[in-house]
């Protein structure tokens, strides 16, 4: 499940489950999950730092839930989860582990582990190694509760990854894979988008898989083309005002227009669409990396992009793997590749209009071969802009075919 989508049904449930916390490094995203923190219920909710999928769920309270498992209960206020209570509902499992720094005994069974506090137990349990029949084989202490529960997919809490979204959570949408910007040597040209989806047969349910399309969008490409690719948007955004505009080379000489240009959003996709408001052609992309600790946190998907950057050395152009600008990459990584930019970053502070406040404060944006890119304090790339020239005539409207 995305964490968009978790934080949404968090939402629409918000007068039952109240004082949800968003934990994350602030310094380094990647590095730690995210984590969803019920703390009402007692329930973690772990998302995966780059995908921000749901990789684990841990309840560390059981004191403030019931359980069941296969429609019996084995935690509730009548029933205490003890060890051999745990043995009754799941059965006989390998011998655990004991972990000594945390004094905690971890009970494991395939995508499911129980933890058990050991700071009251006057020694540590004891059990054979050679003589693995499950709970018979360790010498514990009748009793003993469960202090904290893991769910996740697979046989290893520590090697857990999250795993691909379920048909449950498409609800219609389309998601993206992943981005390639299309580019020649002067700059970009247009996205790569695959495209995943939860399509069926004709009329059979049953046989709803999830499908793959790649599709192409190009600079100059009209309203048609891009409803045709992508579908509709899940919103239409008309600009106000331009207030860049003061940073053109002459402001004053631009002639006032009676439209507004405007932007096709799709949400799950991470990806803006500019189109001329004249014109009704794209005229600029923004993907969007939703880095917690950004103002527009949790209104995108991640896009999952990757950019080849033309690296000049001697004259020549050097393109290869190490010449991939990707979600993930650096500021400073950028800045060793491309060089650092001649002029100082434009400052960019977002607020609301009616809240002028931004916790987070301002980003800046640096502008290098056609692409604007928005960083932020701790150096990772907040969104990356993307603006050209129309696409030739002789440029192919590509799409592979659904796989």
């Amino acid at each position: 499940m995305p964490l968009a989508q978790a934080i949404s049904i968090l939402q629409k449930h918000c007068r039952i489950i109240k004082n949800v916390q968003v934990l994350y490094s602030e310094q380094m995203p990647l590095s730690h999950d995210l984590i969803l923190n019920l703390t009402q219920d007692g329930i973690k909710l772990l998302f995966d730092a780059c995908n921000q999928r749901l990789k684990v769920i841990e309840v560390y309270d059981l004191s403030k839930v019931k359980l069941k498992y296969c429609g019996v209960h084995f935690n509730s206020q009548a029933i205490a989860p003890t060890i051999e209570q745990i043995d009754q509902s799941f059965g006989a499992t390998h011998p655990g582990v004991y972990n000594a720094a945390e004094q905690l005994f971890h009970l494991n069974f395939r995508g499911l582990s129980f933890s058990f506090q050991l700071d009251s137990w006057s020694e540590a349990p004891k059990y054979e190694p050679n003589f693995a029949h499950g709970l018979a084989s360790l010498q514990i202490p009748h009793g003993a509760t469960v202090k904290r529960m893991y769910i996740y997919t697979g046989n290893n809490l520590q090697e857990t990854k999250a795993p691909v979204m379920p048909l449950a959570c498409f609800l219609g949408n389309v998601y993206a894979e992943c981005v390639d910007v299309l580019r020649d040597a002067t700059g970009p040209l247009g996205l790569r988008l695959r495209l995943l989806t939860a399509g069926c047969g004709p009329g059979v349910m049953a046989d709803a898989k999830v499908r793959a399309m790649d599709r192409n969008i190009y600079f100059g490409d009209s309203c048609q083309d891009v409803l045709s690719a992508l579908g509709s948007p899940h919103k239409v955004f008309y600009k106000s005002e331009d207030k860049m505009k003061i940073h053109s080379p002459s402001p004053h000489k631009q002639v006032p227009s009676k439209c507004n240009d405007y932007f096709f959003n799709y949400f799950t996709l991470g990806v803006d669409i500019l189109f001329d408001s004249v014109t009704h052609l794209v005229k600029k992309f923004v993907l969007h990396t939703n880095f917690p600790g950004h103002y527009n946190f949790n209104i995108y998907h991640r896009c999952d992009f990757k950019i080849p950057l033309i690296i000049k050395k001697d004259g020549t152009d050097a393109q290869g793997e190490d010449c991939i600008l990707t979600t993930y990459s650096k500021w400073d990584q950028i800045q060793e590749l491309l060089g650092h930019p001649m002029e100082k970053p434009v400052v960019l502070h977002r607020s609301s209009s009616a809240n002028n406040t931004n916790p987070f404060g301002s980003t800046f944006c640096f502008g290098l071969q056609r692409m604007i890119f928005e960083v932020m304090q701790n150096n990772h790339i907040a969104s990356v802009t993307l603006y050209g020239a129309p696409r030739p005539g002789n440029l192919p409207r590509a799409e592979s075919g659904t796989h």
